[in-house]
């Protein structure tokens, strides 16, 4: 395993899939990252040079909020949300759907199960 800002990669992927083991990188930034750092996104991270991989996490640390970091801060973004009682905080507040879905069927992830179980039929 390599480690590019502080997370362990794997190395035998193809660098930008590698990169989007960080939180915060996707696929899309990731190529993004390869082509800014000058770096063939074809290769292996097994076949990286010490100063290729200082050169990523660098721009990296630069450029991008990752990890931890971005943890926090939307987490930080959502304690807000709740704080000033607009729609979207209430929906986290109760634990609904925040993006307007439909919640008289489905949702199940969000709502949990169910209190109360419903007998069955005679």
């Amino acid at each position: 395993m390599a480690r590019i800002a502080g997370i362990n990669v794997p190395v035998k992927k193809c660098v930008p899939f590698a990169l989007t083991y960080i939180h915060g990188i996707g696929i899309t930034t990731a190529n993004i990252i390869c082509r800014s750092c000058k770096i063939d996104e074809r290769k292996r991270v097994l076949e990286l040079q010490d100063e290729d991989i200082e050169k990523i996490s660098s721009f990296i640390r630069q450029k991008y909020v990752i990890e931890g970091e971005l943890r926090k801060k939307v987490a930080m973004d959502i304690k807000s949300l709740m704080e000033i009682g607009c729609y979207r905080g209430l929906r986290h507040r109760k634990g609904l759907p925040v993006r307007g879905q439909r919640t008289h069927t489905n949702a199940k992830t969000r709502k949990g199960r169910s209190k109360l179980p419903i007998a069955g039929k005679k």
